[in-house]
């Protein structure tokens, strides 16, 4: 776990970070050495004015106050009211966060940053390690926060080749104050991930840092320092190198996405929609339902939270992010006006049993997770916390809560349709796809529509319909929410309760109580037995509290098929081609990672995007988000242990290297 930053203001009132004894910025005027040093001499003006990039990238060592992405960013504001700008992503490493209120406390130095600063701190994450991605301006401002020691964060970074940076802010605290960050692994990570032309400037001119740079292939000069500084080092990459973290295996190939067809009207569907209008990027949505989440996506209440585990798994680390980001991206949404019922109150997982309860222990002893994330409580701190009598202690996830699913997805999706980008076609069932020389053709029973460049099947429980799509394995499994009648008592409940099904606090005098788990079924019938089932499994461990004595009748049921993988990890990728793959990469079985064949790819402009189970409102806007910014050739937000993890060639990888085909 990491820790934030202990610092303290000096006499000025700029923050000193005591384990380094050294000043975020300088005592004279911190705002206008960040202007000349970074953004001056790495030319982003001129660059963003002459770019041939739709987005233009800056990654930064040490994040400190945020103050090299405030300015850049009111720079950036600046010329876009008079110009045409690409993107802006920014990315930066820090391994030691200051806390929330540090962080509020230094940039109020700075009155002319004060919009950009509340901002960035409403948005400032907790101190969970890993890529923290952060949206402003409607997506034309993104900044990837990298939490941890930048020599572990930049080999976790997921990219394919020919480099992703178009500038370096080498900063940081002073190489005398922080050696080991001012390495030569340091400046040769900087080199794999810069583009050609790629620049840089740093504050220092320390020798050793211009000759390792120099050495890792950057053209160096020393040029005026700022202020009382007399020289410091900036500099050029010629040429990218071939460094590439995606094995060719799991990589994603860049798209045109000129025409894209999306199939589906679920979570998925929508939040695909809006990551491509946010591009300029337009989408026609067909769903056989006659409106938006008819399937999985259609419970009243549904539970917002991540699945963490006592390890740092691959697994764990995408939920985390996921669920972090996701709130995000409803908060906003929610600002911009579009309206959903949810209610962020928490969910609390209940040790109901000694099997529950040694989980739970394991994951506090384990120390993974910040406390802001998770934390156990006592019996009675639970019973506090849901405002009601429980039994169990329990881990409570503060941030968490529940959503109106339905209302959601129609939210996310009319945010995309604003843009003037997304158009949908309702009681359309696409029942075949067919690749043709122009593009993808669609077929419905009586219509044909397209070519597209590209298709996405995002049809939850129908995904693996298409002929394309059969190999895709699938599962399926059906669950059934009731809706229970609440109580005097129930009414009072303030947070949702996970037990081994789940209860939400009330919502217009009802409770969503569930869900059974029934494998390898599609079907959507409600089932009298089912409602039976859920309030006996509540009554099993709660059946003595008042709450559930005080609960009326069940009035109503849900029913719906949650898709998910033999893993639990949801699939977002080209389909694969199985006699495709196990061709060009047969070198996997005899253990060699090299002397691949060049893939046909007969499914080339063909994505699957499916397989989130029951937990899609947590997974599917980060997810969905890595996959639009893979095809786009942006920085990803996902690391390359959980690019791996979803993609849709991970089965055959698999069975490769296991020598199983």
């Amino acid at each position: 776990m990491i820790k934030n930053a202990q610092i303290h203001f000096n006499e000025m009132g700029t923050p000193v970070a005591d384990d380094f004894d050294d000043v975020y910025f300088s005592n004279d005027d911190g705002l206008a050495e960040s202007h000349y040093v970074f953004f001056t001499q790495n030319q982003i003006e001129q660059r963003l004015l002459n770019h041939d990039q739709p987005h233009f990238v800056i990654a930064e060592t040490g994040f400190g106050t945020g103050l090299n992405f405030l300015n850049t960013w009111q720079q950036y504001d600046r010329l876009k009211q008079s110009h045409t700008l690409p993107r802006l992503h920014f990315i930066s490493f820090e391994k030691f966060p200051i806390s929330h209120a540090d962080l509020s406390t230094a940039l109020a130095a700075w009155p002319t940053l004060a919009d950009y600063a509340q901002q960035l701190s409403q948005q400032y994450p907790m101190a969970l390690a890993g890529c923290h991605r952060l949206e402003f301006d409607n997506g034309n401002i993104t900044l990837d926060l990298w939490f941890g020691d930048v020599h572990d964060s930049i080999p976790s970074i997921s990219c394919q080749s020919a480099g992703i940076i178009d500038a370096w802010f080498l900063d940081g605290f002073a190489p005398s104050k922080n050696p080991d960050m001012w390495q030569q692994s340091l400046f040769n990570a900087m080199a794999d991930l810069s583009r050609s032309g790629a620049t840089f400037a740093t504050f220092t001119a320390a020798g050793f840092v211009r000759r390792g740079l120099q050495q890792a292939g950057f053209d160096c000069k020393k040029v005026k320092g700022y202020g009382r500084k007399r020289e410091m080092v900036i500099g050029q990459l010629p040429c990218a190198n071939s460094y590439a973290s995606t094995p060719p295996y799991y990589q994603t190939s860049c798209a045109s996405l000129s025409n894209v067809a999306i199939i589906g009207g679920g979570i998925a569907s929508a939040c695909l929609a809006y990551q491509l209008s946010k591009r300029g990027i337009k989408s026609t949505l067909f769903c056989q339902d006659d409106a938006l989440a008819k399937g999985a996506s259609h419970n009243r209440q549904g539970a917002v939270y991540p699945n963490l585990q006592a390890d740092h798994t691959p697994p764990s680390e995408l939920y985390a992010h996921s669920f972090l980001y996701a709130k995000r991206f409803y908060e906003q949404l929610h600002a911009l006006g579009f309206e959903f019922a949810h209610q962020w109150c928490g969910v609390l997982l209940q040790a109901v049993n000694e099997s529950k309860s040694a989980q739970q222990q394991n994951l506090v002893d384990k120390k993974k997770w910040p406390d802001a994330l998770i934390r156990p409580l006592n019996a009675l701190q639970a019973s506090e916390v849901a405002g009601v009598s429980l039994p169990y202690s329990g881990l409570f996830i503060e941030q968490a809560g529940w959503v109106n699913p339905a209302q959601l997805t129609d939210a996310v999706y009319a945010a995309a349709q604003d843009s003037g980008r997304a158009k949908a076609n309702f009681n359309t069932d696409i029942e075949r796809l067919e690749h043709s020389p122009d593009g993808w053709l669609l077929h419905s029973q009586t219509q044909v529509f397209g070519p597209f460049s590209d298709v996405f099947v995002c049809a939850g429980e129908h995904s693996d319909r298409f002929e394309q799509t059969q190999s895709v394995a699938l599962q399926g499994v059906r669950g059934q929410v009731s809706h229970i009648q609440a109580g005097d008592v129930s009414s009072e409940l303030k947070t949702v309760l996970c037990h081994k099904g789940y209860f939400t606090p009330a919502q217009n005098g009802q409770h969503c109580m569930g869900a059974t788990f029934d494998k390898d079924t599609k079907s959507r019938e409600v089932k009298e037995q089912d409602n039976v089932t859920n309030r006996a499994q509540l009554n099993k461990f709660y059946g003595q509290t008042p709450f559930a004595q005080s609960l009326g009748e069940i009035s109503g049921a849900k029913a719906a098929v949650r898709c998910c993988f033999a893993d639990h990890l949801p699939m977002l990728g080209q389909v694969p081609d199985q006699q495709d793959l196990t061709r060009t990469f047969a070198n996997l079985r005899k253990g060699k990672h090299y002397g691949f064949e060049a893939l046909s790819e007969p499914n080339k402009g063909l994505y699957v995007v499916t397989g989130f189970g029951a937990r899609g409102l947590c997974s599917a806007p980060l997810t969905i988000a890595h996959l639009v910014s893979s095809l786009c050739n942006e920085p990803r937000p996902l690391s390359e242990r959980v690019h791996q993890a979803i993609h849709p060639n991970r089965f055959v990888v698999r069975d490769l290297i296991r020598n199983k085909i």
